[in-house]
């Protein structure tokens, strides 16, 4: 039971989780197969759901499971000091969950023609690629994540019941994230679920895979830090 270990887990379930319903939806020969939007935001707010819980049950009161929450909160607190241990927690939990996902859908990959679709079961792409607006739309849903986990556990917000109700509220602040402002970049909002699991793509014998569209890579990462910090500054100053 430690930080380390509840950050690495928790994060490993999100991406598991997360990660595992876009396979389920786009993957050839799935039971889940063509759902839908829907499904793919639902999923991911039940693995933000089960990815805080298991980061809080293996040692990590705060469940960031997200670089961006982090750096968030480390510029509106001025501490530091969590970077350095939650931030290798999350990326090496990402790659795991990464890794049971190729696992889990085995026999999948060959029966899915698309490789487009194969790489979206690890990250995240544009609608429209187009750099600037695609960036704005990472710091954009980020801020909003940041801000609302913020507000969630706020002195102000505070009580029993909103405190013990805050792992659920948080999904429901991702669910609408997702089917509010998902729609342009697929919101990775968070880069260690994207950069990680991209990294999997890459390495992992998938198939007739093609490229992991490392052109793009950038904006996931670069997008939600700079989300995360905006909010820190904004909490920091008011």
């Amino acid at each position: 039971m430690s930080p380390f270990l509840g950050e690495l887990v928790g994060t490993m379930v999100l991406v598991l989780l997360g990660d595992g319903v876009v396979a389920n939806v786009l993957l050839g020969k799935s039971k889940g197969q063509n759902s839908g939007w829907i499904v793919i935001a639902t999923g991911w707010a039940f693995a933000v759901l089960a990815g805080v819980f298991a980061a809080i049950a293996l040692g990590s009161p705060d469940a960031h499971i997200n670089p961006a929450v982090t750096l968030g909160f480390a510029v509106s607190s001025g501490d530091y000091s969590k970077i350095p241990l939650y931030l290798p927690a999350q990326l090496i939990g990402a790659f795991l969950g990464a890794m049971l996902l190729w696992l889990h859908y085995y026999p999948h990959w060959k029966e899915t023609p698309d490789p487009g679709l194969k790489l979206a079961c690890f990250s995240t792409g544009p609608a429209i690629r187009s750099t600037i607006p695609n960036l704005i739309s990472e710091i954009v849903g980020t801020a909003v994540l940041v801000l609302g986990v913020a507000s969630i556990f706020s002195k102000a917000a505070d009580s029993g019941a909103t405190h013990g109700l805050g792992p659920f509220l948080v999904a429901a602040l991702v669910w609408g994230i997702g089917v509010s402002l998902g729609g342009t970049t697929g919101y990775a909002i968070n880069p260690a679920r994207d950069l990680m699991p991209r990294l999997a793509h890459s390495l992992l014998p998938i198939p007739n895979k093609g490229g992991s569209d490392w052109s793009y890579s950038w904006i996931p990462v670069a997008g939600p830090l700079l989300g995360g910090a905006l909010v820190g500054v904004f909490l920091k100053v008011i």
